[in-house]
């Protein structure tokens, strides 16, 4: 085995060998994937270097790209997937969507046809130049396909560059197999570092009179490129300009759930006090997020392209400035800077608004209560894990219903203390939370990981558990609710069809005994009380065996959101009908 090249030295390798020195030059030392033949010459120099980086092989291509999104959005730094032509690469694509969505740096390698059958539709050949087509509504940040042994190292870095700077995103290198098999002297390039940038210091003091006039601000933190530093500056600021602080959909971690200043989550299922509050706010300043459909109601918290509200906005990607809002103030600028930025200003004399904040927070309180839903009351649920789990844990989820219960009663551990504590797709992709809770497992064995999983949502991934128990993941724990339908689709159904529902219906397995079956502690709950004793043999499995464990909840299909049964959207709709 021989030492991966240093930058700058040179010596003749396969290609397929350099690229492997040059992801350990970049500091990667776990990359995801699923082997293929198409990039042989790159799992042999996987084996050359196996003591300074390790693949893991995963067991279809989506859950290979939803690790590697895990890796970027934890890390900062692009998460690696590797697939084969064709199908794994139309396979790996759901990952790159939630990537770019996500705004989660991240690099995908697929394998390629030898040069000499290109164009002839050759075994799974695809042109992924036109696959991934790059662009503000593409799938990826960039793509190429990497013709000539010596610019790999130049590909790669240039990778990284592009993943990490600006608004991150995806980048997708093509690998063409006889490439990687050339022997190539070229040497791997120094450790790519993003670009930061400052806000404009005359806008900023644009952005802080605006500030200081106002009576009723609000400030909606969000979006990727966050580290402890700049979520810590954010805390400073609002506590100097005692501001309400609200987390855009899915980046719950951003600001301290705990702390008296912050006002709930601004996503999907919003409270209505809260949404009331934004519309009514005299001055929004959104830190980081791009203010998509989300975490605006549908464009209805801000209306586009003017809104009511005086407007700043802040991002690292020049491009999201002004693309959706005419805000009064635009700030480009990465957010370690940024933050940096905002705790300097000198906050008024006076905050007039400090009542108000006071209010915001105890709205976001009060909406952590709500009546008993039994037998399975997924409140009591949610906030029996957060009790019973450490500040630090990581939660995953992916896209459904059921996510609704875990964005209301778990306050996420704060990223200024512990690093990112909520894994989840912005995307809305299907299957995302549960490869990202293996994933996390993995990349961060001393913290526990917890996965919140619908019944469709996790069907869709479930066969990583095997991933998970191979490569000994240990603190992870999933909870499966199984109520037998797509519910959001289901409640779409009843709210605009009422009565006659199509295609959400599932038909599920015993979910604990498909754990048991992969070598994970398996359990059942289906009533409130049996929870907290089935999560304490849980819990307990996996601190004595050190293996992952999975609970099944079944819950009742009318229990739809954290707010409404079917039967009272359905009613609802029946009556808007009539009305009619």
């Amino acid at each position: 085995m021989s030492e991966p090249q240093a930058a700058g030295t040179a010596r003749m390798r396969p290609a397929g060998h350099a690229l492997v020195e040059a992801l350990v030059a970049q500091g990667v030392h776990t990359c995801f994937g699923v082997p293929g033949e198409s990039y042989l010459a790159v799992l042999d120099g996987l084996h050359e270097h196996r003591e300074h980086i390790r693949f893991v092989a995963c067991r279809q291509e989506g859950g290979a790209a939803f690790m590697a999104d895990a890796q970027g959005k934890l890390s900062g730094r692009p998460g690696i997937c590797f697939v084969t032509r064709g199908p794994g690469a139309t396979n790996a694509s759901i990952g790159v969507h939630t990537a770019f969505q996500d705004s989660t740096p991240f690099i995908l390698f697929v394998g390629q046809v030898a040069s000499d059958q290109r164009d002839r539709e050759a075994f799974q050949e695809i042109d992924y130049r036109q696959m991934f087509g790059p662009g503000t509504l593409g799938l990826a940040k960039w793509v190429a396909e990497i013709e000539s042994a010596d610019r790999l190292p130049e590909y790669v870095a240039r990778a990284f560059h592009v993943a990490m700077q600006g608004r991150p995103g995806p980048v997708v290198l093509s690998l063409p197999e006889d490439m990687l098999t050339k022997m190539t002297a070229a040497p791997v390039l120094v450790r790519a570092e993003p670009a930061r940038t400052w806000p404009d210091p005359q806008a900023l003091a644009r952005a802080r009179a605006l500030l200081a006039a106002a009576e009723r601000p609000f400030v909606i933190a969000g979006g990727s490129g966050w580290t402890r530093e700049s979520a810590a500056a954010l805390q400073r600021f609002a506590e100097a300009w005692e501001l309400p602080v609200g987390n855009a959909f899915r980046f719950q971690d951003t600001f301290d759930n705990r702390h008296p200043l912050y006002a709930g989550d601004v996503g999907i299922g919003i409270n209505p006090k809260l949404a009331a509050r934004i519309r009514e706010a005299d001055v929004v300043l959104a830190i980081g997020v791009r203010l998509g459909e989300m975490t605006t109601s549908g464009y209805t918290l801000l209306a586009p392209p003017r809104p009511k509200q005086k407007l700043i906005h802040v991002h690292a990607g020049a491009e999201e400035l002004g693309r959706v809002y005419a805000a009064d103030v635009l700030l480009h600028a990465t957010m370690d800077r940024a933050a940096l930025a905002l705790a300097a200003l000198e906050p008024p004399a006076q905050c007039p608004w400090r009542a108000h904040a006071a209010a915001a927070h105890a709205d976001y309180e009060a909406n952590l209560e709500a009546p008993a839903v039994e037998p399975l009351d997924l409140a009591a649920v949610m906030k029996t894990l957060a009790r019973r789990l450490p500040e630090d844990t990581l939660w995953t989820n992916g896209a459904g219903n059921f996510s609704g219960w875990l964005h209301r009663y778990v306050r996420y551990g704060s990223l200024a203390k512990h690093g990112r504590t909520q894994l989840a797709p912005t995307s809305g992709a299907m299957g995302a939370g549960f490869p990202y809770a293996v994933a996390a497992a993995l990349l961060e064995p001393q913290r526990w990981v917890v996965n919140v999983a619908g019944d469709g949502d996790f069907l869709m991934t479930g066969q990583e558990m095997a991933t998970a128990t191979g490569y000994g993941a240990k603190k992870l724990l999933s909870v499966v609710v199984d109520n037998g339908t797509y519910g959001t689709i289901r409640m779409h159904q009843e709210r605009d069809y009422p009565g006659r529902v199509s295609g959400s219906d599932l038909f599920n397995p015993d979910f604990a005994a498909m754990a048991r079956a992969f070598g994970w502690h398996g359990g059942f709950v289906e009533r409130t009380v049996q929870f907290e004793p089935a999560l304490d043999a849980a819990l307990a499995a996996i601190e004595r065996d050190g293996r992952p464990a999975l609970l099944h909840l079944k819950l009742d299909t009318d229990v739809s959101t954290t707010r409404q049964r079917l039967s009272e959207i359905r009613a609802a709709a029946e009556r808007r009908q009539r009305g009619a």
